[in-house]
């Protein structure tokens, strides 16, 4: 699957939808196991291994932090890339206001 800023996708396997924020490239991109789409598909089966959910509103993004994914509707499945989960971004810590 192409990646480009702005893309909205759509799991195969639950309820996730994520926005591209950052990163372009040719990926394998799935949640759940099953390959995410530029359309709404029938859900399938979730892998059970790939089964921790995403949480609506929190930012995906791979080891290296290439790849930013924004979560805009949970699901069941795991987001992965190439077979590798992604995690959620830390926020940043805000100054103190002393």
């Amino acid at each position: 699957m192409q990646l480009k800023a702005g893309t909205k996708l759509y799991s195969g396997a639950c309820d996730t939808e994520v926005m591209v924020i950052k990163g372009s490239g040719e990926v394998q991109l799935t949640c759940g196991g099953r390959e995410m789409a530029i359309v709404r598909a029938a859900s399938g089966e979730i892998d059970a291994a790939l089964a921790e959910g995403t949480a609506m509103g929190k930012r995906y993004q791979n080891e290296d932090g290439s790849i930013e994914l924004l979560c805009i509707k949970p699901g069941k499945g795991t987001l992965a890339i190439d077979g590798v989960p992604l995690t959620i971004k830390a926020a940043k810590a805000l100054p103190s206001s002393d």
